[in-house]
C-alpha cells in the first residue's frame, strides 16, 4: 500500500529496528486515533484539546492548541512525525514546524469514506495494520447499519458552531458530508445573501430568506456549547425545529468517525 497523506507526500513505514518515533499531533481526533491503533506510547505531544481518551492523554505533555502551538515546545520534545490537518492547524505554523520535524504528516478528511483511507495511513506508517483493518471493518458494519435503515424524507438543515457572531459550516465540509448520510442536506446561502459561501465556516444572520430555506437548525456542543436555553429561544425566533446534536460525534473523524456513524442511526430515527 502506498502511503500517501492528504497533500500528495509519500511516507516510510517507520523502521522498528531503529529508535522509536516520538509523534505530536495537533489534531484532537487523530489523537485519539493514534490511541485506538495502540500507539499512544509514542505519542510525545498533543494539543489542550486531545482530551480522548482521557486515561491514556493524561501523561502526554501538551504543545498549546490546534492555532496556537508553541513551536519551542514540539523542538524541545525532538518529535520525529508531526500529524497535522488543513483545516484545525495553520499552515505558517506548519511550515516552521517542518524546518526541524523530520515526517509531516498532512490529514483532511472530507467525507466519511475518508477515515478508511486514513486508518490505513497511520496504521501503515506506525506499524499498526492490523489494528487498522480491525478499525476498518467497525466502520464498515456500521456504515452498512445506517444504509440499512427505512427510507426517509430528506431535509435542509443549518449546523450552528457559534453565536456572536452566528456561524456555520459550508456544504462541503466532513460535517455536513456525515449530515448527509442520513439525507440531511446542508443549507447553501443564495447569491446575493452576503454570506460568505466559500469560506469554509462562514458568518450569517437570521433573516426570513434563511429561515424559509431551512426546515430544522442543529446547535452543536462544539467549539461553541450551546445549551437548552439557546434552543427555545432559537424556535421562538425562527419558528423551526431546533436540536442540541454531539458536535464530537459529528465532526471528529479517525475512530470516533464509527462511534459518529451509530449516532447517527440514533438522530435518523428520533427526528423523522
Amino acid at each position: 500500500m502506498k502511503l500517501i497523506d492528504a497533500v500528495g507526500h509519500r511516507h516510510s513505514a517507520v523502521e522498528m529496528r531503529q529508535a522509536p518515533p516520538r509523534i505530536v499531533s495537533l489534531v484532537p481526533s487523530i489523537t485519539e486515533l493514534l490511541c485506538d491503533l495502540g500507539l499512544a506510547h509514542w505519542l510525545v505531544g498533543r494539543t489542550g484539546f486531545c482530551v480522548h481518551p482521557a486515561a491514556a492523554v493524561a501523561g502526554i505533555a501538551k504543545v498549546g492548541g490546534t492555532k496556537d502551538v508553541n513551536v519551542g515546545k514540539i523542538r524541545a520534545l525532538a518529535a520525529t512525525h508531526l500529524i497535522v490537518n488543513i483545516d484545525e492547524n495553520q499552515k505558517p505554523t506548519v511550515e516552521a514546524l517542518a524546518q526541524f520535524v523530520p515526517h509531516v504528516i498532512v490529514t483532511h478528511p472530507l467525507a466519511p469514506s475518508d477515515n478508511v483511507t486514513l486508518y490505513r495511513l497511520l496504521g501503515g506508517i506506525f506499524g499498526a495494520s492490523g489494528q487498522a483493518e480491525l478499525l476498518c471493518s467497525a466502520y464498515e458494519r456500521e456504515y452498512e447499519a445506517l444504509l440499512a435503515l427505512p427510507a426517509r424524507p430528506s431535509k435542509t438543515v443549518l449546523y450552528c458552531i457559534w453565536k456572536d457572531p452566528w456561524m456555520t459550516v459550508s456544504p462541503d465540509t466532513y460535517i455536513a458530508a456525515m449530515l448527509g448520510l442520513i439525507g440531511w442536506r446542508h443549507w447553501r446561502a443564495d447569491s446575493g445573501s452576503g454570506v460568505d459561501d466559500s469560506a469554509r465556516y462562514p458568518q450569517f444572520a437570521w433573516n426570513a430568506d434563511l429561515v424559509d430555506a431551512i426546515d430544522d437548525v442543529l446547535l452543536s456542543s462544539e467549539p461553541y456549547r450551546f445549551t437548552e436555553t439557546h434552543a427555545s429561544a432559537l424556535e421562538q425566533q425562527t419558528g423551526k425545529p431546533v436540536h442540541l446534536v454531539d458536535g464530537e460525534m459529528l465532526s471528529w473523524y479517525g475512530s470516533r468517525a464509527i462511534q459518529g456513524l451509530r449516532y447517527l442511526q440514533e438522530l435518523a430515527r428520533i427526528y423523522r
